[in-house]
């Protein structure tokens, strides 16, 4: 369904419902389409902070990670 900006102001929620419902909603100005609606969907599989960490991976503990000109760089001394 194709509707022009002014009317999917007046039917924003009639709108949302139908893209809830499936139906894809392009919303146009002067013909041309400027946005789809879409419905939003939880990722089932957020990333996680420390993921790794139970596997035993480290990414070292700074950024320098023993690299001495590095270090230097960012005024971190060993």
């Amino acid at each position: 369904m194709e509707v022009n900006l002014l009317e999917a102001k007046a039917k924003l929620s009639e709108l949302v419902q139908r893209s809830v419902a499936g139906e894809e909603v392009i919303i146009t100005k002067a013909g041309e389409p400027l946005v789809r609606l879409i419905k939003y969907e939880v990722d089932p599989n957020p990333c996680r902070l420390g993921l790794y960490k139970e596997a035993g991976i480290s990414i070292g503990k700074g950024i320098q990670d023993g690299d001495v000109e590095l270090a230097a760089t960012f005024g971190m001394g060993e």
